[in-house]
């Protein structure tokens, strides 16, 4: 089954999963928060890549009330149900792409994605690098929430490991922890070196990784004003 095929299934249940998926939900999603260079007062256009639901255009709009949100996301499933939570929201535009494949759309100050870019293989993790960087404006910015692969096979086994101790101790059902551990079998992470490395190399400054648990990451730059 293809990673979209996957998605589709699993829009239902998605929203109510992550926090039992993710077991550092607070502080993953947080650090993404807090490390958006914005006031709270202050208008600019985001765009979200690999948007499933909503969930993390949900918190940002929150807390930036001025903001405008663009959703991306390639599962038509995921962006009902994104449109669902965003129904009496006009500043929220969705887009059923694949950003793998096809160009961005837009030009923002703003760019996230949580728990998305993975799926891609290394050489599609760098050339969406460069649409990224491409999109923002002079001074915008990336914030990345995403998998890590450990450095070595042996902190990749004690990442697998912790993951998978957490998620027997949920009370996920059989069915549904079968699924997840079939997405999980899609993942193709890349380790934190190699992103940051990615980044810097397609012109990004002031990388840097903000936030790091086992395999969950939270890393970010800057486009430069004079690029």
């Amino acid at each position: 089954m293809e990673v979209k095929e996957f998605f589709d299934a699993g829009a239902l249940k998605y929203d109510a999963t992550r926090r039992k998926v993710i077991y550092c939900f607070d502080d993953f999603y947080g650090t993404l928060l807090e490390i958006i260079p914005f006031s709270p007062r202050e208008p600019f256009s985001f765009l979200d890549l690999g948007a499933g639901t909503g969930l993390v255009a949900g918190l940002i709009l929150e807390r930036f009330p001025k903001a405008e949100a663009h959703l991306l996301d390639i599962s038509e499933k995921m962006m009902e149900k994104a449109q669902e939570r965003f129904a009496r929201e006009t500043r929220v535009h969705f887009y059923i792409r694949d950003y793998d494949r096809e160009e961005l759309p837009g030009r923002y100050m703003l760019v996230v994605s949580a728990m998305s870019i993975h799926h891609l293989s290394d050489s599609g993790k760098q050339r969406l690098m460069e649409k990224i960087f491409k999109v923002l404006k002079p001074g915008g910015f990336f914030a990345h929430a995403e998998l890590a692969l450990g450095a070595t096979a042996t902190t990749e086994a004690i990442y697998r490991e912790r993951w998978r101790r957490h998620l027997a101790a949920t009370d996920i059902g059989k069915e549904e922890l079968l699924t997840i551990y079939e997405r999980m079998a899609c993942d193709r992470p890349a380790t934190l070196d190699q992103q940051l490395t990615w980044m810097r190399a397609v012109g990004f400054e002031d990388v840097d990784c903000f936030f790091k648990r086992y395999n969950f990451i939270v890393y970010a730059g800057r486009k430069p004003y004079n690029p």
